[in-house]
Order: C-alpha cells, then structure tokens, then sequence
C-alpha cells in the first residue's frame, strides 16, 4: 500500500513559494505564495516525549523559511511530530481544494447522520462526543490521554473492528498511525478522517475513507496572529468548516 503523505503530495503544486510559519501551542500554520495569491493551511502542533534539550524538535527552527515548499512539505516524513506538524499544513495550504465538492456540514452532523442507532468509534477526544453518544446505539472513545469514559489508544484493536461508523482525528497521518487504523476498519464501515489537520482531498478516498472534515484556511493573515497567540479551535478566526464526500471529488 502506498504511504498517504507519499499519495498526497504527489499533485501538489511545489514551485509555491514559503512566506510565513508559526508553530504555536495548539496549531501549526504555514502560508504559501504562487502567482501573487497568499494561502495558507493549518495543523494540530504534536509533541514527542523526548525532553527538546535531549533532541531538538525542529532541526532548522529560526531558519525554515530558507526551505522550499517542497522540503517542508517532507517534514511530513519526519519523526519529530513537531517538524511533522509543520510539513502537514504545508500540505494543506498547498493544496487546491474543489470547494464545489465540498459542503459547509460538519464533522459531528455527518457522524451522527451516519451512525444514529448503530456503533461508532472516534479516534480523539472531540467536544462533539456527548452529541453522537446521545444518536449512537453504542460509542467507543479512544484517546492518547483519556478523559472519563474514553478507552486507552490501544483498544483500537478491539473496538475498531465492531464499528459501523469510524471517525478518525487527522492528527493519525501526523503520527503515523493512519494506516493501522484504517487496517482495523471493517470494509463495509463508513469512515470519516476530520479535523483541522485532515487534508481535504480525494486522495483519502483511494485509501478507504469515505468523508473528510477539514478546514480551508480564508484569511491567512487571522489564522497566522490567532496561532502566534496560542489561539485554540474554536478561537481560530478565517478558517471555514467544509466536508467533502466520496463521489464528489476528483479521482
């Protein structure tokens, strides 16, 4: 099976040139000039254990901007979750996004239209969850660091399999998990990768997802002051929520 950060760059258009990154607490953004048009795409920032004294997160940290699109876009590859977060919304900001085949409807209303009465399982903590576990017929929460009545990561394995339904945070093509997860999905599941770091493109729906709930960034500007300000989701100004189905986006 092809590498998803491998399938996704393929058509992205490279010769953009890097104009601005800020990597705050929560979000990482990259903004990206072609042609005089400013774009901009953004990613959870994720974090190692290892102490930064011990390995630093970004090897070229005060000099990124001296890479090519192109080789940021490679940090995706990269082992250091931070460094990875920086070349997944370079991804995003590169990527020409087909707004007609995409709807403003967001994550939580496509996972509950999908899996009223039936068994969902939802990789990441959303603050949706008390919505789809009222629609459910049965809920699994799996997360890094569980709050009350989430189950560990590791149940993926168990629980995965048993669901209809499956969203799965975009921060899994971050760290490197994408493919397992979707390995534990059973073909017949409907599957959904969101978040802002989910890449809105039909590449995902060769690889068996069949919506992804993303974010295109509109005002480059907002986001790239909000991030730098340790702005969390909700507080991101110029941004729109947008969902793309499989069957309305280019093969």
């Amino acid at each position: 099976m092809v590498n998803i950060i491998d399938a996704l760059v393929v058509d992205l258009d490279t010769e953009a040139v890097p104009r601005e990154i800020r990597v705050g607490p929560y979000w990482t953004a990259v903004a990206v000039e072609r042609a005089g048009e400013l774009r901009g795409g953004l990613s959870t920032t994720m974090h190692n254990d290892a102490h930064p004294h011990v390995r630093p997160p970004v090897e070229k940290a005060g000099s990124l901007l001296g890479l090519t699109a192109e080789q940021l876009v490679g940090l995706a590859r990269s082992s250091s979750l931070v460094e990875a977060s920086i070349g997944m919304a370079t991804i995003n900001a590169l990527l020409t996004v087909d707004e007609g085949a995409c709807t403003e409807i967001n994550a939580a209303e496509v996972i509950i239209r999908e899996g009223a009465g039936k068994r969902v399982a939802v990789v990441g903590h959303f603050p949706f969850i008390p919505k789809v576990r009222e629609a459910a017929k049965e809920l699994w929460v799996l997360e890094l660091r569980p709050q009350p009545g989430d189950l560990p990561a590791e149940a993926s394995s168990e629980v995965i399999p048993q669901a209809d339904v499956v969203a799965i945070t975009g921060t899994s093509l971050i760290n490197g998990t994408f493919a397992e997860l979707m390995a534990q999905c059973r073909p017949d599941a409907y599957v959904i990768v969101l978040g802002g770091s989910a890449p809105l493109s039909p590449v995902l729906f060769r690889h068996g997802v069949n919506a992804v709930a993303g974010t295109k960034v509109v005002d480059v500007s907002a986001v790239m002051l909000a991030v730098s300000q340790a702005a969390i989701f909700r507080g991101l100004p110029g941004k729109r929520l947008l969902t793309m189905e499989s069957g309305t986006g280019r093969p």
